[in-house]
Order: structure tokens, then C-alpha cells, then sequence
């Protein structure tokens, strides 16, 4: 059977950094999302008896090492379903992947689905957030809808992404910045085994449940302007916890750096906009739909801006009828 899914990539507000079980994906911490709706991964799967081995294109390359987590992810999916038949995958991205815009959470939220469903499984949202969860922690969130939770849980069957208000709660908007499409040379899921060699990661760990406590808080007030405050420093944090570790991780780039101080002076100038960075070079500018074209004009001006990609809230994964092959 062919199926063919949607996802969306997401961004956190609070983040995750460390897994307390790496063979689970466990994390470290909660954390607390938004789905976008301009950066998706498409991918269609079909197990059939014609195919003698496992076919994996992305973005039209094979590309070895994603080949294999992918056909990893295949194999607990056949295990799953009692099938053996091997399987045609193509994936496509609708941004630079491997940049930190988090490609891995909407290709294998993507994946999950499609694949399940062409396995012929039903899985609830819940169990498809698990199973995204074994492949790339933080696809659990690209499952559910909206403004979304990962509970933190203890074990394979309490961590999973619940969906917190639906894509219309909020008329905030999430501007990605690119400054740079070059593939990171440390790619997430190394570099979070790093994150407790931080002697700052357990004063992290005291703080965070306070810190999604309080963002639900403000989300479920819409106050934009303690909102993101807190997305600014938590993500400031996040990368102090990184600068600090053994072996120490700088994803900034001078462009991101730029992006970051201009920011701070556009709101000296009443323009309510924050950032927040992911794992990677690449930026992300938190503001309300008002705002929007103000923002955009601004960067216009940067000519160190490759691209702006504008996201509202999206949807979760989900099939769609248009097949890749």
C-alpha cells in the first residue's frame, strides 16, 4: 500500500536539550512548541514485494547516514505491523534542511505517519507521537496540532506531544531568518549527548518546569510581551548550556548575531518582535500578525538575509492524497 504524509517542522519555546535515555529519546525536560506552517517535510511510503531492498531519497539525493535512521524507523514500523516487505520512501522538504530549522522533527513526523499507514496500522495521536518519538525527539511534537506540550514522562509510554490550543488560539507569527543554507557540522541528536557535561545543565534542570508553568501562563493569557521575553532568554540559555559543554557547540554564525542585536534595537523602537534559535545557524522572529510587515521591511535591508520564510500555526501531520512517486 502508498501513503503519502504531511508535516509540519515546529519551533520551541521552551526547549529540550539532553535525553535522560538515548535508545528511547527521553528528554531531559518537558518543552512546549508551535507547529509552522511554511517549513513542511511531504513524504510518501509504499511497502510492496516488488522492492528487494529499502529505497530512500530525500530532497532527490540518497543520502547515507539519514538512509539509515530512516530504515531503522522502517523496521520498528514492519515490526510493529507484522509485515516484511521492504519499502520505496521519498521525502521532500520545503526548507534548507540539516540548518537547524528542525527538518528531522517534520521528516520523521512525516515519516511515522505515512509509513504506518501504509503498513495498514491505526495508531492513535498518541501512539504516533511515541513512535516519532523513537525516531527524532522532537517529531513527537509535529503530531499533534497547534500550540503543543511534550510531557516529559518516564518511560516509552508517558513521553509524548498533547496538542495545547488548537492553530487559531493565537495570531502570533513566526518569521525564519535564513542566514546561511550550509549543513551544521554538529548535527542535534550528537550534540544533545554533551548537555550534562554543562556544570550549568543542573541549575537548568531546577528551573525549567517553572519555566513552562510559566509560559503556559502567559500563552493562555496571550501576553505577548512577558511571552516573549521568556522564548528570548530561554533560548539565550539553551545556548549557554551548549558554549558551556565538553566538547563546546557554537551553531551561531556572525549573521545570527546580527540578526539577534538588531532585534534587541527594533523593539528600543517599539517594534514587539523576539527571537529564538534552534540548533543551528538559522533564526527564528517571534512577533503578532501586526507586525509583520514591519519586519520583513526591516530585513529586506539586512544583505546578509538569504531568505524569509513567514509561519502561522499549522496544523499537525497528517495524509494527503498527492503521492511523491
Amino acid at each position: 500500500m502508498k501513503k503519502t504524509a504531511i508535516a509540519p517542522a515546529n519551533i520551541a519555546f521552551i526547549k529540550y536539550w539532553g535525553k535522560k535515555d538515548e535508545v528511547l529519546r527521553l528528554p531531559s525536560n518537558g518543552s512546549i512548541s508551535m507547529n509552522l506552517s511554511g517549513l513542511t517535510t511531504t513524504t510518501t511510503v509504499e511497502f510492496s514485494k516488488s522492492y528487494k531492498k529499502d529505497l530512500v531519497t530525500i530532497d532527490g539525493l540518497v543520502k547515507a547516514d539519514e538512509e539509515k535512521r530512516v530504515i531503522e524507523h522502517l523496521d520498528r514500523i514492519r515490526n510493529m505491523a507484522g509485515i516484511f516487505q521492504k519499502a520505496k520512501v521519498v521525502s521532500l522538504n520545503s526548507f534548507p534542511a540539516s540548518t537547524g530549522l528542525s527538518s528531522s522533527a517534520s521528516g520523521f513526523a512525516a515519516l511515522t505517519l505515512s509509513a504506518a499507514s501504509a503498513a495498514g496500522l491505526n495508531l492513535s495521536e498518541r501512539n504516533l507521537s511515541i513512535l516519532a518519538r523513537l525516531a527524532s525527539g522532537s517529531a513527537c511534537r509535529s503530531i499533534p496540532s497547534g500550540f503543543v506540550e511534550w510531557l516529559e514522562g518516564t518511560d516509552n509510554n508517558s513521553s509524548y506531544a498533547v496538542s495545547l490550543h488548537p492553530p487559531d488560539f493565537w495570531n502570533i507569527v513566526d518569521i525564519v531568518v535564513i542566514v546561511s543554507r550550509e549543513k551544521k557540522e554538529v548535527p542535534t541528536s550528537a550534540g544533545q549527548k554533551y548537555a550534562s557535561t554543562s556544570p550549568f545543565f543542573p541549575v537548568r534542570l531546577s528551573r525549567i518546569n517553572d519555566k513552562i508553568n510559566q509560559i503556559k501562563t502567559f500563552m493562555k493569557e496571550k501576553n505577548f510581551l512577558r511571552f516573549g521575553e521568556l522564548v528570548e532568554a530561554e533560548a539565550l540559555e539553551m545556548h549557554a548550556i551548549m558554549l558551556t559543554s565538553q566538547l563546546p557547540l557554537i551553531y551561531w554564525q556572525p549573521e545570527t548575531l546580527l540578526i539577534m542585536k538588531a532585534v534587541q534595537n527594533w523593539r528600543k523602537d517599539g517594534l514587539l518582535v523576539y527571537f529564538t534559535v534552534n540548533t543551528g545557524q538559522d533564526i527564528h522572529l517571534i512577533c503578532e500578525k501586526e507586525f509583520i510587515k514591519r519586519v520583513k521591511t526591516k530585513l529586506k535591508k539586512i544583505k546578509e538575509v538569504k531568505n524569509i520564510i513567514v509561519n502561522y500555526t499549522a496544523e499537525g501531520a497528517k495524509n494527503i492524497g498527492r503521492h511523491l512517486f
